[in-house]
C-alpha cells in the first residue's frame, strides 16, 4: 500500500498535511470512526480523499449541494481519479448505468445526496457496491442544534447499517461542541475519534462598524484595502443595486445570487477567481466550494443569521495567511427586523400547506403520484402565477423539503451528455443505411472519445458547426436516435428543478410544536449575532473562539476591540514598573506568546500581551519569525 505522502504528492501535488491531517488519515485508515472539525479552508477534503485513494472499492461521499459535488467531481477528474455524482437532471438510465459502474469498480469516489440514499432503485444497485468508506460532508447539517439542520442527514444512519465495518469521517467547518456530540449520536459512530483544530484565525482582523450609510463606508474601505473582496447582503435585488452603486463610483464590481442563470454564474465565479472582477456582491449562495486563497477583505454589509454562517463566510479573507479583513457593517436598525425574519423564515402551517398544494397544482401532479419525479421549477415565475412573496414561498418549500415531501435544488449548468447504447457492428450498420446518422456519428466519434463505454459531455452549438446546420436541427436528430434507443441523449439543463420525495397528499401535516421549536432555536442564533455586534470589551477573535467552545486568552491584537485597547498609550512610569517582570521573562530568550499562561496569572495574560504589543509597536521590543520575544537593540 502507497503512503498517505506518497498518494498527497501524486495526485494533490503537496509535500506536506496540514496540521491534523494526517492523524485523521490515519485514524480512518484504522477503520474507526472520525469527526474532523476543521474550519473553512482548512482542507477537510483531503481527509477522506487521501484514505479513499489507498483502500479497495468506492467512498461514498453525502453532500447536501449539487454545486459542490460538481466542483469536487471536476477537481478529482483532472486529478485523473475516477469519480461521479448522482444529482436530478440526470435521466434514469445514466443514474442506473454510472451505478453499474461502481459495482464494476471504475469509481473511486460517488457523490450522492442525503435524500438518495435511501432510495430503493439506489439501495438495490448499492448492495452490490464495494463500499470502502462512508464520508459525511457538511456533517453539522444533521444536527437540529446546528445551524442548517437538513432532516434528509437523519436517515445517513440508517444507511449506514448496511456498511457496519466500513469507516465512516463526517466532517464540518463550524459547528460547537454540542453539536459534535449531536453529530456522532444520530450517525450512531462507534468510539469515534473527533479531531478539531483551532478556530482562530490569527492573519484575520474582525471588526464591527456602526454604520448608517453603509455604501458610503463600503466604497471607502474598498479604496483603502487593496486586492479582491467579497460583500455579503441578504437578497438578490441588494446584490444588483450595491453592486450598481459601487461602480458608479469606479470600483470594479459585480454581482451574484442563486436566481441568476446557472451560465452567467460560471462566468461571473471565473472573472472573480481570475481577478477580472475585483468585488463580488453577493448572496450566501457565493462561496460554498470556491477556493480563492488571496481575498484581502470580506464585507457584511447585512447582518448573517447565525456566527456559523458569519465564521463561514467571514473565513473566505485570507486563506492565503496573509493580513485580512473581516468588516461587519452594523446599524442599531437592523435589529429591528430580528422578529419578523423569525415568522418569515418558519412561516404557519397553514401557509406551508397551501404553498404545497399550490406547487402540486402549478406542476400539474396528480393526487397520488409524482415520487421520484423530477420538475423544472422557476421559484420567481411560481410566485408571480400565484402573486405570493417569493421569501415566504422559498422558506416554506425548505419546511417542506425537511418533512420529507419534496427537494429543490438549486439551478446549475449541466451540459448535453450522450451515450451510445449499442456495439460498434450495430451502429455501423445504421451509418451503412441512413447518410444523415452516418454523418452526425462520423463528426461525434472524431470530436469525443468514451461514447461507447461513458456518459460523454457533448455542445451542440459545435457539432452543428461542423455539419453545417443549426443547432435546432441536430437536437432534433439527436432526439430522434434516442427514441429508437441508439443513444440516450441527456439534453442540457440549467433550470432549478424540484423532485418528489412521496405521492402527491391531498393533505399534508405540519406541526405547530415543532415550528414554535425552530423559531425559538433560530432566535438563539440572532441573539448569539447580536451580543457579537453589541460587544465592545472581549476580542472579537476570542469572542468568536469561545463561541464554538475554544478557549482563547490572548487577544489577536489586531481587532477593533483591540486596536482601541493598544491606543492607550504607556506612560514611561507604568513602562518602569513592568519593565522589571518583562526582563525577567525575556532572560531566557525562549518567551512566546502562547506561553503566557506559563509564567504569569490568568488575571495578568491579556493586561502584559497588549504591553508587548505596545513594546513592538513602539520598537522596545520585537517579535522573531518563530513568534519568541526579545528586546530590540533600543532597548530603553
Amino acid at each position: 500500500m502507497q503512503s498517505p505522502e506518497s498518494i498527497l504528492k501524486k495526485y494533490f501535488g503537496y509535500d506536506n498535511f496540514r496540521p491534523l491531517q494526517k492523524d485523521i488519515i490515519q485514524n480512518v485508515l484504522d477503520g474507526k470512526d472520525t469527526i474532523a472539525l476543521l474550519p473553512t479552508g482548512g482542507g477537510k477534503s483531503l481527509c477522506f480523499q487521501v484514505p479513499a485513494l489507498m483502500l479497495e472499492g468506492v467512498c461514498v461521499v453525502v453532500t447536501p449541494l449539487i454545486a459542490l459535488m460538481k466542483d469536487q467531481v471536476g477537481n478529482l477528474k483532472q486529478r485523473d481519479i475516477m469519480a461521479v455524482a448522482l444529482y436530478s437532471g440526470m435521466s434514469k438510465r445514466e443514474i442506473e448505468f454510472e451505478l453499474e459502474n461502481c459495482i464494476n469498480g471504475k469509481y473511486k469516489f460517488l457523490y450522492v445526496s442525503p435524500e438518495r440514499l435511501l432510495s430503493q432503485n439506489f439501495l438495490g444497485y448499492a448492495h452490490h457496491i464495494n463500499v470502502s468508506m462512508l464520508a459525511i460532508d457538511e456533517a453539522h447539517c444533521i444536527s437540529q442544534w446546528g445551524y442548517d439542520f437538513r432532516p434528509p442527514y437523519l436517515k445517513i444512519a440508517e444507511f449506514r447499517n448496511y456498511y457496519k465495518d466500513i469507516p465512516c469521517i463526517a466532517l464540518t467547518a463550524t459547528a460547537t461542541q454540542f453539536v459534535i456530540k449531536d453529530i456522532a449520536t444520530k450517525l450512531e459512530l462507534k468510539k469515534v475519534q473527533v479531531f478539531t483544530q483551532s478556530f482562530v484565525r490569527k492573519n484575520l482582523a474582525y471588526i464591527v462598524q456602526n454604520e448608517e450609510n453603509k455604501i458610503e463606508k463600503i466604497a471607502h474601505i474598498a479604496n483603502r484595502i487593496k486586492g479582491t473582496g467579497l460583500i455579503y447582503v441578504r437578497s438578490r435585488k441588494k446584490t444588483v443595486e450595491l453592486s450598481k452603486l459601487l461602480n458608479q463610483r469606479n470600483i470594479n464590481t459585480d454581482f451574484y445570487h442563486a436566481g441568476l442563470e446557472s451560465k452567467e454564474r460560471n462566468r461571473k465565479q471565473e472573472d472573480w477567481k481570475k481577478n477580472k472582477i475585483r468585488l463580488m456582491v453577493c448572496t450566501n449562495a457565493f462561496g460554498m466550494g470556491i477556493d480563492k486563497a488571496d481575498v484581502r477583505f470580506v464585507i457584511h454589509e447585512t447582518k448573517p443569521e447565525t456566527l456559523e454562517a458569519y465564521y463561514q463566510e467571514a473565513g473566505r479573507a485570507g486563506r492565503d495567511g496573509k493580513k485580512s479583513y473581516c468588516i461587519f457593517l452594523h446599524h442599531p436598525s437592523d435589529d429591528l427586523r430580528d422578529e419578523e425574519n423569525i415568522l418569515s423564515k418558519y412561516p404557519n402551517p397553514e401557509d406551508i400547506k397551501r404553498i404545497y398544494e399550490l406547487i402540486g397544482n402549478y406542476l400539474k401532479i396528480g393526487l397520488g403520484s409524482g415520487a421520484g419525479e423530477n420538475y423544472n421549477f422557476d421559484l420567481n415565475a411560481f410566485c408571480e402565477f400565484y402573486k405570493i412573496n417569493s421569501i415566504g414561498a422559498y422558506n416554506a418549500i425548505k419546511i417542506l423539503e425537511g418533512e420529507g415531501y419534496l427537494q429543490l435544488s438549486e439551478a446549475f449548468n449541466s451540459p448535453s451528455r450522450i451515450k451510445i447504447l449499442c456495439d460498434y457492428q450495430h451502429l455501423y450498420e445504421w451509418q451503412m443505411k441512413y447518410p444523415v446518422i452516418d454523418s452526425i456519428f462520423k463528426v461525434l466519434l472524431r470530436s469525443y472519445g468514451g461514447m461507447f463505454d461513458f456518459y460523454t459531455t457533448i455542445f451542440e452549438r459545435e457539432i452543428s458547426f461542423r455539419l453545417n446546420k443549426t443547432e435546432t436541427w441536430l437536437k432534433g436528430e439527436l432526439e430522434k436516435l434516442h427514441k429508437i434507443e441508439l443513444i440516450d441523449y441527456v439534453q442540457q439543463s440549467g433550470e432549478s428543478k424540484i423532485l418528489m420525495l412521496e405521492n402527491r397528499f391531498p393533505n399534508i401535516h405540519i406541526s405547530l410544536e415543532k415550528i414554535i421549536f425552530l423559531r425559538a432555536r433560530y432566535k438563539e442564533k440572532l441573539d448569539a449575532v447580536n451580543a457579537y455586534t453589541s460587544n465592545n470589551k472581549v476580542c472579537r477573535s476570542n469572542f468568536l473562539v469561545k463561541y464554538f467552545d475554544e478557549t482563547s486568552n490572548i487577544p489577536c491584537g489586531i481587532c477593533d476591540i483591540c486596536i482601541e485597547k493598544n491606543k492607550q498609550d504607556l506612560t514611561f512610569q507604568q513602562f518602569k514598573t513592568y519593565k522589571k517582570k518583562i526582563d525577567y521573562l525575556f532572560k531566557s530568550g525562549t518567551l512566546r506568546s502562547k506561553d503566557l499562561s506559563m509564567h504569569l496569572k490568568a488575571t495578568e495574560i491579556e493586561e502584559y500581551t497588549l504591553i508587548l504589543r505596545w513594546l513592538k509597536d513602539n520598537r522596545f521590543a520585537l517579535e522573531t519569525k518563530e513568534g519568541y520575544w526579545k528586546w530590540a537593540t533600543t532597548k530603553t
